[in-house]
């Protein structure tokens, strides 16, 4: 993946849950609204679950032009038909995830300090995602927050595409993506908010 689409949509199962939706009809709203990232996340299912899942989100942006990403769950990585893996620092090394999903899949890695995008920049790793940028509350046990000043520091230590991530809102996405991010990843802005104009204005 040379470039990122501005906007990284992540559809968060326990996030859809909270709010009563359904996960797949919330996926094809950011289908048709124009959505072409897209993560999806689930913590808590079983694999059969999440692999379940994935067919269905597969059939969903069947026939778009859509990258889809599996958060964590390597394993599932090849039976989900998705297009790469996303994991955090606590999951497996790179290394050892790239092994696994190939050379041509998409991986990209959590990051939430100068030392940990410096390191992320020598790996082979499609992207580095940073933050939480703004406090959160997705994320239980969330980072410290880095505000646009850890964006602005990512950005000088990598060049690796750069996604930014947490508490990011329509409202705040431009100056997110004008302090050096080359993408924005939204779980709760775009449940709570108007997600066509989200796509609209960050595509």
């Amino acid at each position: 993946m040379t470039q990122l689409p501005r906007l990284y949509a992540i559809l968060n199962a326990e996030s859809c849950a909270r709010r009563g939706l359904s996960l797949l009809e919330t996926a094809k709203a950011w289908r048709d609204a124009g959505v072409t990232l897209l993560q999806y996340r689930d913590k808590v299912a079983s694999d059969l679950d999440v692999l379940r899942n994935a067919a269905l989100l597969r059939e969903v942006f069947e026939g778009v032009e859509a990258t889809l990403i599996l958060n964590d769950r390597v394993h599932l990585f090849a039976a989900s038909g998705f297009d790469g893996v996303h994991v955090g620092q606590g999951d497996a090394p790179v290394a050892a995830v790239r092994a696994v999903i190939g050379p041509n899949a998409v991986l990209g890695v959590s990051t939430h300090n100068p030392a940990e995008v410096s390191a992320a920049d020598l790996l082979s790793v499609s992207y580095v995602a940073v933050g939480p940028v703004f406090a959160t509350s997705t994320k239980l046990d969330a980072e410290p927050v880095v505000g646009l000043d850890g964006v602005r520091l990512a950005r000088s230590l990598t060049r690796k595409p750069l996604v930014a991530i947490g508490g990011i809102t329509q409202a705040n996405a431009t100056t997110v993506l004008e302090a050096g991010a080359d993408s924005v990843a939204v779980i709760s802005g775009l449940l709570d908010g108007d997600v066509r104009s989200f796509v609209a204005v960050h595509r």
